[in-house]
């Protein structure tokens, strides 16, 4: 049998996902006065990550939002040389939202290869072209002005780039994904990214699901329903969790309360019970970055290893097995999130993003 170059991608795709369930966090490129991120600074959360107290299983992945050193032109993040130094997997991050090319994310890649070669190459795991451009550029995110966002044909675009770009360098064999919110997949309208993607990433909150019973309690519910939706939109293409969590601080959001206490039982009832060391999982987040997010996810308080609540998984979770009529209803609405929620990146005058 021959095989053709899409299924030799997609058998990689599935040889990442399957061969090792990665932990990590989500890590942006600024800090929260906007500052630029430095090699220090990615080295001090990968550490605290990988020696968290009572975590059930090694946080030793993190996935980035762009190649670009914050406010330079083209210069590779300094994460790249933090994450060789702590032996840190990466997803790497490709910026796509408010622009018609991703030249100088291609630039700055290139350049960390030549750089660092295998030492680098070795530890990444996947490249997402994107973060949330569809849900920005949906009815959804116009109305919650979520901010500029790509087009289906774009991303497509951007995804032949890349892989053009990197035919003959060792990222070439790499799967290459898409990172969106859960209702994006299932939509139609999506369908070429679908297509054009090894593997796929998707970003969950509940917390923001108003209008659908969004009290804590409920969270395991409408995290399945809507994962559910993700893996059978996804027609068995690999899934992975690039987002999810439960702030401990903020303002209500409908009955969702943010509280220490509702961020252990989230993690309990989603991370323990569904994500952790059954499909590689991004948790949002172990520090907060965004200064334009009011609600505060970070597990933790000035990077320490000891986090807020108890990071060891429960025995038994309080979320129960749907029926097959429940799972068949599935969640047909979009995700309510407003401006500056914790997935959302806002794109910096360089282009490049402050992810988290």
């Amino acid at each position: 049998m021959r095989f053709t170059s899409s299924l030799v991608a997609s058998a990689l795709a599935i040889g990442a996902s399957a061969g090792k369930n990665y932990l990590g966090f989500n890590s942006g490129a600024t800090l929260a006065d906007r500052s630029a991120k430095f090699k220090a600074d990615f080295e001090a959360e990968f550490k605290t990550a990988q020696g968290l107290e009572g975590a059930p299983g090694k946080f030793n992945a993190v996935r980035l939002y762009t190649n670009i050193q914050a406010y330079s032109q083209d210069d590779p993040i300094q994460a790249f040389e933090a994450a060789i130094g702590t032996q840190t997997y990466m997803l790497l991050g490709v910026w796509a939202s408010g622009t018609d090319n991703i030249n100088k994310e291609i630039s700055a890649l290139k350049k960390a290869v030549t750089t660092y070669g295998s030492k680098f190459t070795d530890l990444v795991i996947g490249i997402s072209i994107g973060s949330e451009d569809l849900y920005r550029n949906s009815v959804t995110g116009v109305k919650n002005k979520a901010g500029v966002g790509n087009s289906p044909d774009a991303l497509v675009g951007f995804i032949k780039d890349f892989k053009k770009a990197f035919a003959d360098n060792p990222l070439g064999k790499i799967p290459v994904g898409h990172v969106d919110t859960w209702d994006v997949w299932p939509n139609a309208t999506n369908k070429a990214v679908l297509d054009a993607v090894d593997w796929i990433g998707v970003d969950e909150y509940p917390y923001y699901e108003n209008g659908k019973g969004n009290d804590i309690k409920n969270a395991g519910t409408l995290f399945d329903r809507a994962y559910d939706a993700t893996i059978a939109a996804a027609n068995g293409k690999p899934v992975w969790v690039t987002e999810t969590g439960w702030p401990a601080t903020g303002p209500d959001w409908d009955q969702a309360k943010a509280t220490v206490e509702n961020a252990k039982y989230y993690w309990d009832e989603i991370g323990c019970r569904k994500l952790f060391n059954k499909t590689p999982t991004f948790w949002y987040n172990l520090r907060d970055s965004n200064p334009d997010n009011t609600m505060k996810f970070a597990i933790t308080k000035d990077l320490s290893t000891t986090p807020l609540f108890n990071l060891t998984c429960p025995a038994t979770f309080d979320t129960k097995p749907k029926s097959l009529s429940e799972t068949s209803k599935g969640s047909a609405s979009a995700t309510d999130k407003p401006t500056g929620t914790g997935s959302f990146s806002t794109a910096m005058t360089t282009a490049t993003a402050t992810g988290s």
